[in-house]
This record gives C-alpha cells, structure tokens and sequence, in this order.
C-alpha cells in the first residue's frame, strides 16, 4: 500500500522560511516523478514545483528563486524548501507521485504565513 507523509508545516512570520518533507512507503519514490501542490482556501489546487525521477525540476512562477524541491531517494523522501514567505504563501501543501497507472497524494501540511 503506498503512502505518503507529509511533514514541516506550521505558522511563520513573511520573510521565514520552511522545509517540507514528503516520506514515502509502500513504493520506491526515485523512480517516480513527485510533485508539491498547494490548495488556498477558496482556492483550486495549483502546481508549485516538480522534481523528475532525472532530477530535473519545474516552478510556478510565484515561487521560483524562493522554492526549492530535492530529493533523497536513499531516504524516499521530496522536500521542499521554502524561503522568503509571503502571505499570499499560505495554504494547505500536498505532494503528489505520479505513478505509472495512477498518482498518489498525501494528506495535506498547513502552512501559514502571517505576522
């Protein structure tokens, strides 16, 4: 059974910065391309950056120079680390792994970005 867990979430004042992780179990996450959503409240789900199983990454453009997504396949585990935060930052971040015949997502980690 796959899972994912997502982790690091929490409240940060504008300017912080958060790391968060995405561990993986039932599957061997490095063969994978992953992914980090967010979804606003009263929002739809959107895109935030995407890391291939060849390591090559893509952003939304809101958050390029500022997000970063890596991996550690020894660990099964995608991060994202989260500099400079905005207001307009905060949301709920899901990951996301594309598998051959289906994705899989996570549960969801709030970040809130507020002073």
């Amino acid at each position: 059974q796959v899972q994912l867990v997502e982790s690091g979430g929490g409240l940060v004042q504008p300017g912080g910065s958060l790391r968060l992780s995405c561990a993986a179990s039932g599957i061997i996450l490095g063969f994978n391309t992953m992914g980090w959503y967010r979804q606003a409240a009263g929002k739809e789900r959107e895109l935030v950056a995407r890391i291939s199983s060849a390591g090559s990454t893509n952003y939304a453009d809101s958050v390029k120079g500022r997000f970063t997504i890596s991996r550690d396949n020894a660990k099964n585990t995608v991060y994202l680390q989260m500099n400079s935060l905005k207001p307009e930052d905060t949301a709920v971040y899901y990951c996301k792994l594309e598998g051959n015949w289906k994705d899989y997502w996570g549960q969801g980690t709030q970040v809130t970005v507020s002073s």
